[in-house]
C-alpha cells in the first residue's frame, strides 16, 4: 500500500474540495492511502490589501508547487481560477474536474428576503473583474474593497451597516453546504465568472508517471475544454488578478461557446464578445475572440493597466 500525500490551501473551502479529490481517488485506488497537507500560501497570509497590490502569478498556487516540484508531496489541489496561466517547468495539471455551476451570486445582508443586487447601494468584492462589470451593470454603485475566506467575507459584510451585499462564487458555496444564503444568481450577461472558475486542478509533477495515472481517472473532458479556452483566452490578454478579465467557456456536444470581457477599473469602458467553434479547436478561438477585443480597443485599457499590453 503506498502512501500520497495531497497538498492544498488550509482555507476550510480548500479542505472540503480536497477531501472531495481525496475521497474520489480513495475509492479509484482502494491500495493506496491518501492524506492531506495544508500549506499555506502567499494569499493566505496577506489579508489586508488588495490582491492587486501584493503580486499576481501564484498568490496561492506558488508555494504549494514548490513542496511539489520537492517532492515532498505527490499531488497538489487548486482551484483552477487561482491557477497562473504559465505553470512552473516540470509541473502539469494532471485532472481538471468535473466543473460545477461557474456563475456568481450575490448575498444580501439582510438575508433571502433583503434587497437583490439591482436594488443594492453598496457591493463588497476584492475582484477588479466582479468591480468592472458591476460598475458597467450600475454605474455609480459603491464597492467595498474586501477579502479572505467565504467565512470571514460574510462576517465582515455583515458587521457592516453600510454593505448592502457581496458577490460570491456560487460553486463555493455549494461545496460548503451553503447555498441557502444566496439571494440570487448574477446571470453572466451581467457578471461573467473568473477564468477555470468551479472547477479543481490537479496539478502533479511532469516526470512522475504514477501520480499522472493516479489522478488521470478524475479528468473530465468537457471541463478541461471549457477551462482550456478561457485560459488561453486570459493568456492572449496577460490577464491576472490585477485586470478585468473574465471568460466563461460552455461546451455543448462538439461545440464549445467562449463569451470574454476587458474592462476598465473604473467600469466605463467594458469589451465583450462571444465566439463559437468546434471543440477540436477551442484554443484558436480563444486567440480569436482575445484579438478582437484588441482590436476593438481593450488594448488601450490594458496597455494603462499594464503600461503596455504583455505577451
Amino acid at each position: 500500500m503506498k502512501r500520497i500525500i495531497i497538498g492544498t490551501r488550509g482555507s476550510k473551502l480548500a479542505l472540503v474540495q480536497s477531501e472531495g479529490v481525496m475521497e474520489q481517488l480513495r475509492t479509484i485506488h482502494p491500495d493506496h492511502t491518501f492524506e492531506l497537507a495544508p500549506i499555506k500560501t502567499t494569499g493566505d497570509k496577506i489579508l489586508d490589501a488588495p490582491l492587486s497590490k501584493i503580486g499576481d502569478k501564484g498568490l496561492f498556487t506558488k508555494e504549494i508547487e514548490k513542496e511539489l516540484l520537492q517532492g515532498n508531496i505527490h499531488i497538489a489541489v487548486h482551484s483552477m481560477k487561482d491557477m497562473p496561466t504559465m505553470l512552473p517547468q516540470g509541473l502539469v495539471i494532471g485532472a481538471v474536474t468535473k466543473r460545477l455551476d461557474p456563475r456568481d451570486v450575490f448575498i444580501s445582508r439582510d438575508g433571502k428576503s433583503g434587497p437583490g443586487l439591482e436594488d443594492a447601494v453598496a457591493v463588497a468584492t476584492g475582484s477588479l473583474r466582479r468591480r468592472s462589470q458591476l460598475l458597467a451593470f450600475k454605474p455609480g454603485l459603491d464597492i467595498i474593497e474586501i477579502r479572505g475566506n467565504v467565512q470571514s467575507r460574510l462576517k465582515k459584510m455583515t458587521d457592516n451597516p453600510k454593505i448592502d451585499g457581496i458577490i460570491l462564487a456560487y460553486a463555493g458555496l455549494a461545496r460548503l453546504g451553503m447555498l441557502d444564503i444566496v439571494r440570487e444568481i448574477v446571470p453572466e450577461e451581467i457578471i461573467i465568472p473568473a477564468v477555470g472558475q468551479a472547477s479543481l486542478a490537479i496539478q502533479v509533477r511532469e516526470e512522475d508517471e504514477s501520480a499522472r495515472s493516479l489522478v488521470a481517472p478524475l479528468d473530465d473532458p468537457d471541463s478541461r475544454i471549457a477551462v482550456e479556452c478561457e485560459r488561453t483566452f486570459l493568456s492572449e490578454l496577460g490577464g491576472g488578478c490585477q485586470v478585468p478579465i473574465a471568460g466563461l467557456a460552455l461546451v455543448r456536444g462538439e461545440s464549445v461557446t467562449l463569451r470574454g470581457m476587458a474592462g476598465s477599473l473604473d467600469g466605463k469602458t467594458v469589451y465583450r464578445g462571444m465566439i463559437s467553434g468546434n471543440v477540436a479547436s477551442h484554443c484558436a478561438i480563444a486567440r480569436d475572440l482575445a484579438v478582437r477585443l484588441l482590436d476593438e480597443g481593450a488594448k488601450i485599457i490594458l496597455d494603462e493597466i499594464y503600461g503596455t499590453t504583455p505577451k
